[in-house]
């Protein structure tokens, strides 16, 4: 009776064995990998506000994210190449150009469109881009940003010779605007909050709204799409879930920023270390709006076609339709 017993009961604990363990395969097969945390490299400057909701916990994320700051081209690079980051606020024409270079990057949205002004010292007048042959024009960092592109596209249109007639320098934006305000500076195309810093001295005005001068010859209504929510081709892959959550983050926080201003600078200080009352000023001229990549596949496109026609050595490649992830 006892072996009768057990022939009957270890059949039995087999099949339920095989059941557990199909259905425990069956589990692991189909939850995606669970994904503690991502990081987010963005660029220090105006961009800290929109993700200041994100870095000061005002806005949740069903995802961690965090965030991290790069100066440079070279530094953002080095952290995407290096798998340190998975996403990246970059500005359009730097991403395009990193895609072309082989680093596989997608565009998950653009919350950037107004931040670029052409400031002169007093007694510099500006009829148009006649008005800068012969003079050097100072802008941030390093040739191929997006301001220095849209000068030199300026000038080409204009049929004047960029480098030769109209010469340009690169230096820190702090410090274009010291020698703006020691009066060593004729022309600087320069992003806010660094107009207003230059200007806060009292001398020299705005003679030009890149935004302005975009929407004319291109019949844009948002503006210049400037800077955009990037990841990594190879994660969007892997994580489809974790990238939606990302971008909803981020979208969050940048409406965030824009509805408590006040709260986003202070949240930014540390990394932002500027008065309060220049960074209140330049807010009245900055646009942020989070849109996502597919609502803005047009607008992208006539920028970087329009660019690219004019000064092709900005753009080195158009993106194709996989560039756009939504």
């Amino acid at each position: 009776m006892f072996n009768h017993h057990y022939r009957n009961v270890i059949p039995l604990a087999l099949i339920l064995l095989t059941l557990l363990t199909s259905c425990a395969t069956a589990v692991s097969e189909t939850e995606p990998l669970t994904i503690e945390a991502v990081t987010l490299i963005n660029p220090v400057g105006p961009l800290v506000i929109p993700v200041a909701g994100l870095t000061s916990g005002a806005v949740d994320s069903s995802v961690p994210v965090n965030v991290q700051y790069w100066k440079t081209g070279d530094e953002a690079i080095g952290l995407l190449s290096n798998e340190s980051a998975q996403f990246a606020v970059l500005p359009i024409t730097t991403a395009v150009n990193m895609n072309a270079a082989g680093l596989d990057l997608a565009l998950l949205g653009v919350h950037e469109w107004k931040v670029f002004y052409l400031i002169a010292a007093d007694g510099q007048a500006f009829d148009g881009w006649d008005s800068l042959v012969g003079k050097t024009v100072y802008t941030p960092e390093s040739k191929g940003q997006t301001v220095d592109v849209l000068t030199r596209y300026g000038l080409s249109e204009a049929g004047i010779t960029p480098d030769e007639q109209v010469k340009f320098a690169y230096a820190p934006g702090a410090e274009i605007v010291a020698l703006f305000q020691e009066g060593k500076v004729d022309y600087a195309a320069l992003p806010e909050p660094f107009v207003t810093q230059a200007l806060a001295g009292g001398k020299g005005s705005i003679v030009l709204d890149y935004q302005d001068y975009w929407s004319q010859i291109s019949g844009a209504q948002n503006g210049i799409p400037i800077a955009g929510l990037f990841v990594k081709r190879a994660f969007l892959d892997a994580h489809p879930e974790v990238v939606d959550a990302v971008a909803e983050a981020m979208s969050a926080s940048t409406t965030w920023g824009n509805g408590n201003p006040t709260e986003a600078i202070h949240a930014s200080a540390e990394v932002l270390p500027l008065p309060e009352t220049i960074l209140q000023s330049a807010m009245e001229r900055i646009k942020f709006e989070y849109v996502p990549a597919s609502n803005v596949k047009a607008d992208v496109l006539n920028f970087l076609q329009t660019m690219q026609a004019t000064y092709p050595e900005g753009i080195k490649q158009i993106p194709g339709d996989d560039f756009f992830a939504r």
